[in-house]
């Protein structure tokens, strides 16, 4: 899957940007009140965007 198309999927379902670090970018989602990391390459493979929805509690891509 494409980074930038996981990261308009959680946008859609309301997480949202809070900080760069080194090599992730870190999104939150207020509303669950849980935070996660996102890899900075342009392909993310299918498991690790399933765990990244599930750490923030958005349903799957």
């Amino acid at each position: 899957m494409k980074r930038r198309d996981l990261i308009r999927h959680l946008e859609k379902h309301g997480c949202e940007f809070l900080r760069e670090g080194a090599n992730h970018t870190v999104y939150l989602n207020r509303k669950e009140k849980k935070v996660t990391t996102i890899p900075r390459h342009r392909e993310i493979d299918e498991y690790l965007a399933k765990k990244i929805c599930k750490d923030l509690g958005v349903p799957k891509p």
